[in-house]
């Protein structure tokens, strides 16, 4: 069974508590499949392995820095982007994380697919991607199976944030939002109820070939 929590506008160190409490009790089995849905303010992470200098000189000194426990290089997090952050037992569904990751993605792509937005994933790249611009970036920890972390979805984000970092260390390519490529402002919620539609869709079925 999948749970979903939508949290609203939620500062991130708040958010990255209760996800690390959730997972100490999704590992004891003391609750069952939560996906937590937020914004946040503007904040960069770090991940595990991430390279200092992807934080650029001019970066805005309004936005909070965090080094976090998740794979992947830097990235932003603010508010008109829809985070995601799955908090799931693999063994549920299939023991590989590469597995994970790329249901995550399809869940993303499908969900852009709805709004009239066709995107793909790249080769050698985690994320989801229209064309060189990377609209959704991944990031995961996994604990004993259990997830934690996830993706951020650029829905109406304010992409000149992401002037003050390389995002996720790729220099040769940029990012874009909904926003963007629909030359219009995106209903937060209608994005949501497809993203959670799609959610069930893709690891639902997951469930079903397993069975």
């Amino acid at each position: 069974m999948l749970n979903f929590r939508d949290l609203g506008l939620s500062p991130y160190q708040q958010t990255w508590d209760l996800q690390k409490k959730l997972q100490s009790r999704r590992i004891k089995n003391e609750i069952e499949d939560t996906v937590l849905l937020v914004e946040h303010e503007p904040v960069y992470t770090f991940g595990k392995n991430a390279d200092d200098n992807h934080l650029l000189q001019n970066y805005p000194d309004d936005v909070n820095i965090f080094h976090i426990e998740r794979g992947g290089d830097i990235t932003y997090h603010g508010p008109g982007q829809l985070v995601g952050y799955p908090i799931i037992d693999l063994h549920n569904y299939r023991l590989s994380i590469s597995w994970y990751m790329r249901s995550l993605e399809e869940v993303i792509i499908q969900t852009l697919l709805h709004f009239g937005i066709q995107s793909e994933r790249k080769e050698g790249l985690t994320g989801v991607w229209v064309k060189n611009e990377k609209i959704a970036a991944l990031g995961v920890r996994v604990s004993r199976w259990v997830t934690m972390h996830g993706f951020a979805l650029n829905v109406n984000t304010d992409l000149k944030h992401y002037n003050g970092i390389i995002p996720c260390g790729i220099f040769e390519y940029g990012v874009t939002s909904m926003e963007k490529l629909l030359g219009k402002k995106i209903v937060m919620p209608a994005v949501k109820q497809r993203l959670v539609h799609e959610f069930h869709e893709v690891f639902q079925q997951e469930i079903a070939e397993v069975v």
